[in-house]
């Protein structure tokens, strides 16, 4: 492995949203949960990149929400919940990994709720650099968002492993010589 290990959040460190998260969140935008998984996917870019929430869950309801809406808060929390279910294989090696010093940085796709949601978990505390999508304004696969990462690491592609759940993201970072690594449910450790 290299000078710094780079993990994605969703589906590395958090395990893939649950089904019934996904319809507790399709029953409270009052949708079936298969308009409301189009509807989530298609505009979750904008949110990633820092869209505000109720303009997103405007654009997924279809209908204008207001920022103050109660509305906003309760589909916030239901999607940080639906994404806070823990690998516990990977905070293991998390946790002996920080233990023996190794240096670790969290890269992840992530709307600002859940940005600060990750920043608030105790295990959070084992990453030194923590990038969010939602706060860099760039998003996974762009190559500006690992390029923005290896400035602020001061880190050469070379000096970093990365691993993500999606191969347009594994193949975006190896295209700038970074070692990227497609993580599994076979690889499932790192």
């Amino acid at each position: 492995m290299t000078g710094w290990l780079l993990l994605d959040y969703g589906e590395v460190i958090s395990l893939p949203q649950p089904a019934e998260a996904v319809a507790a969140l399709a029953a409270l935008a009052g949708q079936e949960p298969a308009v409301f998984g189009e509807r989530y996917w298609r505009h979750r870019d904008a949110y990633d990149r820092g869209q505000a929430s109720h303009a997103y869950w405007s654009d997924v309801l279809g209908r204008a929400l207001d920022a103050g809406d109660p509305l906003v808060a309760e589909l916030d929390m239901a999607d940080v919940a639906s994404w806070s279910h823990l690998n516990p294989a990977s905070l293991r090696r998390i946790e002996e990994l920080a233990g023996d010093g190794r240096r670790l940085a969290l890269l992840s796709n992530a709307p600002e709720p859940l940005a600060a949601a990750i920043d608030a978990a105790p295990w959070a505390a084992a990453f030194s650099h923590r990038f969010y999508s939602c706060r860099l304004a760039l998003a996974k696969p762009d190559s500006a968002i690992f390029e923005r990462v290896l400035r602020e690491l001061g880190a050469e592609p070379a000096d970093v492993t990365f691993l993500d759940d999606r191969a347009v993201n594994v193949d975006a970072a190896a295209a700038l010589g970074i070692d990227a690594v497609l993580f599994t449910e076979r690889t499932g450790s790192f």
